[in-house]
């Protein structure tokens, strides 16, 4: 599989890549989607095959999800369409009741307990089972005003899909044994939740809400960072991204300080992540310092 110059040109000028990312695609992206493409092959009946995605925060999980989209759909006529956790949060209005009703930290969006999962279910039965001549709405969500985009605005899709790519931070996430959540691991933790009733109800929320969920996986692909250490410059980048992209009197675009209080929303859950999704996931991709890809491990 050779990508066209033009096509990996217009591909790092749509996501501001830089060119060292050309040997990325080239190395390890492109493999795995003829991966991805023979177990397509492979599949019984027209029932579309479910990849996740998973990633700590500024991983390029997005990215890497549009680029098997474009290539399968270049080279082997394939339909994907890309799902994305942060497309099932909840309101602002409902995470804002929840903030109240329950704890004041599931206001920020991300964390298990602040998505709406049976949209989520609700979206990938629907793909499953999609029929030539229907359509069906995509949730999608806007982060630069943290909430949903308007119905009229999600993406529509008018054709049966092959791949469905649902790419998320904690996509494929596992609860662990209440007992490893009663020491706090960071300044969040400790000054915002001394009880641990936050962690106990989002490791929860993993337990019986998310794994219905993540069961509809079949494959999971996990975009692992050298350490929990890399995330803070990785999601400052992001942020960047979101500032350039979006007109400064509508950003809601975070500070350095607010964005290290944000990640450690996220530490527990991405902490195990970098443990257990590295032997459990069916292909671990191992990024460097640099953000780039390093090696690709494939499950036998």
């Amino acid at each position: 599989m050779t990508i066209p110059n033009e096509m990996m040109t217009a591909f790092l000028d749509k996501h501001r890549l830089p060119a060292s990312f050309v040997r990325t695609a080239t190395e390890f992206y492109e493999p795995l989607c003829l991966w991805v493409e023979q177990r397509l092959a492979d599949r019984q009946g027209s029932v579309p095959f479910v990849l996740g995605i998973n990633g700590a925060q500024g991983t390029g999980k997005s990215t890497l999800a549009d680029f098997i989209l474009e290539v399968l759909a270049f080279e082997h006529d394939r339909i994907t369409v890309v799902l994305s956790m942060d497309d099932l949060y909840l309101t602002r209005v409902q995470r804002q009741a929840l903030a109240q009703d329950v704890h004041p930290l599931l206001g920020t969006r991300g964390v298990p307990g602040t998505h709406d999962i049976e949209l989520g279910l609700a979206v990938i039965e629907s793909l499953k089972t999609f029929k030539q001549g229907q359509s069906l709405l995509v949730p999608r969500f806007d982060k630069s005003t943290d909430d949903r985009f308007a119905e009229s605005e999600w993406t529509q899709v008018s054709d049966p899909v092959d791949l469905v790519i649902f790419e998320g931070w904690c996509v494929g996430s596992e609860s662990v044994p209440d007992d490893e959540l009663l020491i706090p691991i960071n300044d969040l933790e400790t000054s915002e939740d001394p009880s641990g009733f936050w962690r106990r109800y989002v490791n929860h929320q993993l337990q019986d809400v998310y794994a219905p969920l993540f069961e509809r996986l079949d494959a999971l692909v996990f975009m692992s960072a050298p350490d929990f250490d890399c995330v803070l410059r990785w999601r400052t980048e992001q942020e960047e991204k979101l500032a350039a992209s979006t007109s400064a009197r509508e950003a809601r675009v975070m500070t350095k300080s607010q964005i290290e209080r944000f990640i450690q929303h996220y530490e527990r859950i991405t902490r195990q992540n970098l443990k257990s999704l590295a032997t459990s996931a069916d292909v671990r991709l191992e990024l460097g310092q640099d953000h780039q890809v390093v090696s690709a491990h494939y499950k036998e």
